[in-house]
């Protein structure tokens, strides 16, 4: 739990002056509405205002939340009790029908470019059985609802009913139960908070907390050693070395959760940015074949991504999870560059001279996007893909991705519940509003049989079993291309001496993970 994970730190003395924190976040934030958008930078921001029933600590395993235990009564069916006394910041009482409002309105948020749905998926129903006690009743046998919930955040039914993302931006709606409340809201520059002194958890050190957003890699490192931020995440791989080697400041790392990929659009007979080597349309969508996709991965030399792009903080992978975690499969080892092979499938395909193509990315939000996405164009264009890279702001990219306005983009995703389930349940399963999968499914891929292998894992009870189903799916989405896997990262940060901050496998920077060092 957290309360017992920063217990002993709370019994040391604050220092002078550390009652506020900045934070220097890499990526703008689109929208202080919490189930609206489901991406790393909105879920980072919001995770400080608003609570979810389970919450997970930072090797992503469920913990206590709003729900102060649960327990499993019947294969579909699951008790929750809620914390006594929770109020919302505005100093209303939290109760069961927040969460039965909270939860019904994860799917009817309109034009969400990723929705949260995927999470309730499996909830047929919930029963209030008292004001701090729900049954939510399942639809089949679904051990992940602990997990699931834990990406679900409560909203205030009194502030939230009939809002929509701007009543949220301008804190109409933005009423938690969190650690800390938003007072101000700019997109693109801050957000400030203040210290929620009724909140349920742990006394927090810090009265304030300045979020801002620092999209420039040189802009962010120099706040940092101008004294501006505190800390700061996503920290420039080139310049880590002269932070390691300044005493004033320290690095916090741990492995990640988010995997970088390809991904290709199979959705239609043409794809956007594709074309023969005149520039002249082509009469089918190459990427369509899975030969194509695996002449495109063969092309890629992971080790070189990892070693000369990303300075060494990235490992080759085949999948999208680190080793060691619910899923990964040991045996499934990174691709290795093969030219000679590409090649030789492109010719099978029915491109031997290849295509041309657009590898679409943004630049300001992952470790070094702009430069992978570089270095990727170069290694197709050996093997006769002649690539160019369109590269803009992350909120440009965003817009255009859900118009699926890209042949081939260079993607990512960070799985926050540290399992497989998250990413083959949002990002490879069919595109399917009434069954809420595939939600962040770009690529428009589609497979009857690994949507049936997803659901048997889904509701299969024991954990064994089920990650054997998860391995079998992993091979699949690998074999088939779903998406071409290049790089699991590191998430690092630099902070100031004066602070310490608990690295996570999600690389949200959260306030209530640091403190004032003793």
């Amino acid at each position: 739990m957290r309360k017992s994970l920063f217990a002993a730190l709370l019994l040391a003395p604050l220092t002078a002056g550390a009652q506020t924190l900045a934070i220097g976040a890499a990526s703008p934030v689109t929208t202080v509405d919490p189930q609206f958008y489901n991406t790393g930078p909105n879920n980072a921001l919001t995770a400080h205002i608003f609570d979810h029933l389970v919450e997970r600590d930072a090797h992503a395993r469920a913990t206590p939340g709003l729900a102060s235990s649960w327990r499993v009564l019947t294969d579909t069916s699951w008790e929750f009790t809620l914390r006594p006394n929770v109020t919302w910041h505005d100093g209303r009482p939290f109760t069961a029908e927040d969460v039965v409002f909270s939860i019904a309105r994860v799917p009817t948020v309109q034009g969400s470019p990723a929705s949260f749905a995927g999470f309730v998926r499996a909830i047929e129903r919930i029963e209030v059985a008292d004001p701090h006690r729900l049954i939510i009743h399942t639809r089949t046998p679904h051990p992940l609802l602990p997990l699931d919930l834990s990406s679900v955040s409560i909203v205030a039914r009194h502030a939230a009913q009939n809002a929509g993302t701007e009543d949220f931006n301008s804190l109409r709606a933005a009423i938690g139960t969190g650690p800390y409340r938003l007072t101000s809201f700019r997109p693109g520059d801050r957000a400030e908070m203040v210290r929620n002194d009724a909140w349920w958890g742990p006394a927090q050190p810090w009265q304030r907390v300045t979020y801002r957003i620092l999209a420039n890699d040189g802009g962010r490192t120099a706040a940092l050693l101008a004294g501006d931020v505190d800390i700061i995440e996503q920290v420039p791989t080139a310049d880590i070395p002269r932070i390691r080697r300044d005493q004033r400041f320290a690095i916090s790392e741990m492995a990640s959760a988010r995997a970088m990929y390809l991904g290709t659009n199979l959705a239609g007979d043409t794809a956007p940015g594709i074309t023969d080597n005149a520039g002249n349309p082509l009469p089918t969508n190459p990427l369509r074949d899975v030969r194509v996709r695996q002449a495109i991965s063969l092309a890629i030399a992971r080790d070189q991504l990892a070693e000369r792009v990303m300075d060494g903080t990235a490992v080759p992978t085949a999948q999208w999870l680190p080793e060691g975690a619910f899923g990964f499969d040991p045996s499934l080892p990174a691709p290795r560059q093969d030219i000679e092979r590409a090649r030789q499938l492109l010719a099978e395909a029915g491109y031997p001279d290849g295509f041309r193509a657009s590898i679409g990315t943004p630049n300001d939000r992952w470790p070094n996007d702009a430069r992978q996405a570089q270095a990727i164009a170069q290694m197709l264009t050996r093997v006769g893909i002649r690539a160019t890279v369109d590269a803009m702001p992350f909120p440009a990219y965003a817009a255009r991705n859900s118009r699926m306005e890209f042949g081939i983009r260079l993607a990512s995703w960070g799985s926050s519940s540290g399992e497989s389930s998250n990413f083959l349940i949002n990002i490879v399963s069919t595109y399917n509003r009434e069954r809420r999968t595939g939600a962040a499914n770009w690529n428009r891929f589609s497979s009857p049989e690994l949507d049936a292998m997803v659901s048997r894992g889904s509701a299969t009870m024991e954990d064994g079993a089920r990650e054997a189903v998860w391995h079998q799916a992993t091979r699949f989405v690998y074999e088939n291309m779903a998406v071409i896997p290049l790089l699991q990262l590191n998430n690092i940060w630099a902070l100031r001496r004066g602070i310490e901050h608990e690295p996570s496998i999600g690389e949200a920077t959260l306030a209530i993970r640091t403190r004032p060092r003793r």
